[in-house]
C-alpha cells in the first residue's frame, strides 16, 4: 500500500453529476489506494495544470494521464489500475478507462485482457518506425508551411523556453511546440492531425531515451539538438523550404542514430 499524495480535484461543472464527488474529493483526507500500481504516488504536478479548465471528464482524465506519461512521471511499462487512478484524479472508474482505450489507441498505453492497461514500453524498432514516419511525413509539411511573411515568432518562443528550462521535462514539451509550430501551417488538417498524433509517440520515445541515458538532455547533446533546431528555423525564415526540409529531415535522423543506435543497419534511415 503507498500513501496517496494530495491532489487538487477537477473544476466541475457546479451543479453537474459530478458537483458533489469533486467537492468531497477536495476536502477529504488523503489515504491509501488499492494495490498494483505506483500511480497513486506520482507527485500531484502531473496534474497541475494539464487538464485545469478542461471541461468534460473523460478528457480532463485523459489529458492528466497523458501528461504523466510524457513527462515520465508514470514510467514505461508501468501498471495503470483504473481504480488507483480514479482514487486519486477524483473520478469514477469509467472515464479512466475510456481514457486510457483512447491513450491505448494513440499508442502511448498498452492494454491486456489478462494483466491490464500499462504504460507503453519503448525499445529500438519502435523509436526507429514513429521516427521513420515523421522523417517521411514532417519535411514535407515544414516545406508547405514555408511562405513569404510567415510568422515565426511562436516558434522563436519555444525555443527560447526550451533553452531556459530548468530539467528535460520542460525541454521536451518546449520541442513539442516548435515542432508544431514547424508543420501547423502546411494548410492539410489531416496532415496536421497526423503528426500531432506521432508527437506524443515522439515524447513516449525521448522519455525512453532520458531513463536509458541519464544525461541525455544536458550539454552538449542538448546544445547540438538546439542548434540543430535554430538551423532549420533559419532557413525556413529565409523562404528556403528545400533547406530547411533537409536540415529537419537529419534531424529526425540523426537524434535516433545517437539515442536508439541498435539495429540501425537493417533501417534505412
Amino acid at each position: 500500500m503507498m500513501s496517496t499524495p494530495h491532489i487538487p480535484s477537477f473544476p466541475f461543472t457546479p451543479g453537474g453529476p459530478d458537483a458533489s464527488k469533486a467537492a468531497a474529493s477536495r476536502t477529504a483526507t488523503p489515504g491509501t489506494a488499492a494495490s498494483g500500481t505506483t500511480a497513486v504516488g506520482v507527485a500531484s504536478v502531473f496534474l497541475t495544470g494539464a487538464a485545469g479548465a478542461l471541461p468534460s471528464r473523460t478528457v480532463a482524465v485523459l489529458e492528466a494521464i497523458k501528461h504523466a506519461i510524457l513527462t515520465g512521471e508514470l514510467g514505461p511499462g508501468q501498471a495503470l489500475v483504473e481504480t488507483d487512478l480514479a482514487e486519486v484524479l477524483g473520478v469514477s472508474k469509467t472515464p479512466v478507462r475510456e481514457a486510457l482505450k483512447t491513450l491505448a489507441g494513440a499508442g502511448l498505453v498498452t492494454m491486456s485482457p489478462y494483466r491490464g492497461a500499462a504504460v507503453r514500453v519503448v525499445d529500438a524498432e519502435l523509436a526507429r518506425h514513429v521516427y521513420d514516419v515523421r522523417r517521411l511525413v514532417e519535411p514535407e509539411a515544414l516545406t508547405r508551411s514555408v511562405r513569404p511573411g510567415r510568422d515565426w515568432q511562436q516558434a522563436h518562443q519555444a525555443l527560447a523556453r526550451a533553452d531556459s528550462a530548468a530539467d528535460q521535462v520542460g525541454r521536451s514539451l518546449a520541442n513539442r511546440d516548435f515542432h508544431r509550430e514547424l508543420y501547423l501551417a502546411c494548410g492539410n488538417p489531416l496532415l496536421v492531425r497526423l503528426l500531432d498524433d506521432l508527437r506524443d509517440q515522439t515524447a513516449l520515445v525521448s522519455v525512453s531515451a532520458w531513463r536509458h541515458e541519464p544525461g541525455w538532455g544536458q550539454a552538449p547533446s542538448w546544445e547540438r539538438e538546439a542548434a540543430e533546431h535554430r538551423a532549420v528555423l533559419m532557413a525556413a525564415e529565409e523562404d528556403d523550404a528545400e533547406r530547411a526540409a533537409s536540415l529537419l529531415r537529419h534531424h529526425i535522423t540523426s537524434f535516433v542514430a545517437r539515442n536508439f543506435p541498435n539495429g540501425l543497419e537493417n533501417q534505412n534511415l
